[in-house]
């Protein structure tokens, strides 16, 4: 589906509102004309819905009959972290016409390959990937290397893909924009390294750093620019990370648009973050082309906040970047931002969603939620600003733990509907907006609780033949629940089965994921017929095939290249995992797999700035040596999933 729009927020910052504006906003259509089918962008549009509105073929009663199955299996050469995108009819140099994917791998690799069959058209290599060794702190929530972890995004109307590259050269991290045609996967000019600087609150400059920063969100394509937001490696060197957001004018490519979301010049903990990752959530827009985004943790001690800090909080900014135009910020004790930054619940674990324009007196709308669960239905108007022991917001309604981001689709009735899909379950909420005096989500569906493991939540999409009745599914991809197999699911489910259930219609194997301690916040995109899920080392597709027949599998072609990734050093020391018991004045306890209790000494890990927030219940991977009384001399403490069956060794 092609980018798509809709109202714009009409906050200042202070706050104001424009008459001119409201009308400027009436006229602008939330979604494109109808039309060829093509998936540009991370969740469809600018706005995130999720929504492919165009799919006529899979249908619930086709998609739970036994035509619908796995069709291919498509080997790749290294993990995917981005969502596939597609484009029908595409002239490919010399390969004649296609239906393509176009999937990034973290190698450093970009396929183009045939929609319908699997064969691989195009294979383009970039330089080596980032090695985990060369990672701050060796992040463990990363495959062995690191090259490009965001969602790409097309340009149909110049036929270009721009796609954020991690690249490692003579040893040294750095991230480099490329403008690709689409029919050769080749530079249309020469990619632009990555640079930026700032402007403290004291008036100091605050350079960018490829070397400590990780470009996760996906990209945004509006108001001609190119958007790229930046977070952190597992909240190492806080001192030196904070979230950045850069824009390159299209075609160009030369830079335009900077923010850093926390500006402080000071901390008494030299804390500071605040950074962009929202799990892979791509930036959002509205119809008048200002940005969306929701922010992580940063001092833990609560040092310091508005308005040099932009932490935990969902934000919107002119599209030029120069100004907070509104914002949020939970306020509550329990789960307000001075609870998430003690604990580490940061709101910037999922995406903010621009929600089409609704009917009535207040419907310009966003959702986001977080680590709590908690997801906030706010006045785009007026995002709700922060009080202190309270949230301005429309509503909030718990949908479990969220690493995880919000989808839309319009029902036959004509209602819009928010997909959540915190914790195991998939909820539908309809937004009503009449007669109450201002829009409230009512749940109408759920689905059973999916097996999934991993962090809590996962990632959703709709097809549906527009607001036809009975034609929306809703697909969902669950998290490896055990390191072997690490296997991943893909679910299809019926939100118009009745009685207030989101009927499960199918489910079946659709990839592996083996690195336990990286969320695979892998989204299922749907064109055409056919269903996309990139894993690890592969894309599966799926759609309506012959009875009887198998699933096929095509092998990665052995390209000889000079730019495979160079040998990386290993990490240094013991690793362990274990969940935390007890902090000590100076040492952590670990209980380890086998129910052992481990001393650690954390302290050469808090000079390197690689422990990571300490908190009881919680699991970690402590690496280094150990002294002659068996205590572990960390230089690493980083935190891991919860579940033992994903740890990985120790060593």
């Amino acid at each position: 589906m092609r980018t798509a729009q809709s109202a714009g927020s009409l906050a200042r910052f202070p706050f104001t509102k424009s008459v001119a504006y409201l009308c400027g906003l009436i006229a602008v259509s939330a979604f494109p004309a109808w039309g060829e089918v093509n998936v540009t962008t991370y969740h469809n549009d600018a706005l995130r819905t999720g929504w492919n509105r165009q799919e006529t073929a899979l249908t619930p009663s086709a998609v739970a009959g036994a035509s619908f199955k796995k069709l291919a299996t498509v080997q790749l050469d290294e993990q995917v972290d981005a969502e596939p995108l597609y484009v029908a009819n595409q002239t490919l140099t010399g390969l004649g016409v296609h239906d393509v994917v176009y999937v990034a791998t973290e190698a450093n690799s970009l396929y183009a390959i045939d929609a319908k069959t699997g064969q691989i058209l195009l294979h383009r290599r970039f330089a080596p990937p980032v090695p985990l060794a060369a990672i701050p702190g060796g992040c463990p929530n990363n495959v062995f290397s690191v090259g490009v972890n965001s969602t790409p995004v097309i340009d149909l109307s110049t036929r270009t893909l721009y796609v954020v590259v991690y690249n490692y050269v003579n040893n040294i991290p750095s991230y480099h924009v490329h403008a690709l045609d689409l029919g050769t996967l080749q530079d249309k000019r020469a990619p632009i390294p990555i640079t930026a600087s700032a402007k403290l609150s004291d008036g100091t400059t605050f350079n960018f750093s490829a070397s400590t920063a990780r470009q996760r969100a996906a990209l945004l394509l509006r108001n001609n620019t190119v958007y790229a937001a930046f977070t952190s490696f597992c909240d190492n060197i806080p001192s030196k990370t904070r979230g950045w957001i850069i824009g390159w004018q299209t075609g160009t490519l030369s830079s335009q648009a900077k923010t850093i979301t926390n500006k402080a010049a000071t901390s008494p903990q030299n804390y500071f973050l605040s950074t962009i990752w929202m799990s892979g959530y791509g930036l959002a827009a509205d119809g008048s082309n200002n940005v969306y985004f929701v922010t992580g943790n940063s001092d833990p001690k609560n040092t310091q906040y508005y308005p040099n800090n932009m932490a935990e909080s969902v934000v919107e900014m002119t599209p030029d970047l120069s100004k907070v135009k509104s914002f949020f910020t939970p306020g509550t004790a329990a789960t307000g931002r001075a609870a998430l930054e003690k604990t580490d619940l940061d709101f910037g674990s999922g995406g903010a969603m621009v929600v089409p324009n609704q009917p009535g007196k207040n419907g310009y709308l966003a959702v986001a939620a977080g680590k709590v669960g908690i997801m906030y239905l706010m006045n785009r108007v007026s995002l709700g600003g922060y009080t202190d022991g309270a949230d301005n917001v429309l509503q909030s309604v718990n949908i479990g733990q969220c690493y995880c981001g919000p989808s839309y689709y319009k029902g036959s009735d004509g209602v819009g509907r928010i997909v959540s899909s915190g914790g195991q379950k998939v909820k539908v909420w309809k937004i009503v907006t009449s007669p109450t005096a201002s829009p409230q989500l009512v749940l109408e569906s759920e689905s059973p609780p999916i097996t999934s493991g991993q962090d809590s939540g996962f990632f959703t999409s709709i097809s549906s033949n527009g607001a036809k009745a009975g034609s929306q599914v809703i697909w969902a991809l669950s998290r490896p629940s055990r390191q072997n197999p690490a296997a991943i699911q893909l679910y299809a489910f019926d939100p118009n089965a009745g009685g207030g259930q989101a009927k499960t219609i199918f489910m079946d194997n659709a990839g592996q994921w083996p690195n336990g301690d990286g969320n695979a916040n892998l989204v299922p995109m749907v064109a055409d017929g056919h269903v996309y899920v990139a894993s690890y080392k592969q894309l599966t597709i799926f759609g309506l095939g012959k009875a009887g027949a198998t699933a096929k599998t095509i092998a990665e072609p052995q390209v000889a290249t000079a730019t495979t990734a160079e040998a990386a050093p290993t990490l240094p020391g013991h690793k362990v995992y274990g969940k935390l018991i007890s902090i000590q004045a100076s040492t952590l306890t670990l209980e380890t797999r086998t129910g052992k209790h481990l001393t650690v000494d954390p302290a050469v890990a808090k000079k390197n700035e690689t422990e990571n927030l300490p908190v009881v219940g919680r699991s970690y991977e402590a690496r280094g040596e150990f002294d002659q009384q068996g205590v572990l001399h960390a230089v690493s403490v980083q935190r891991v999933k919860d579940q033992p069956e994903l740890w990985k060794a120790d060593q």
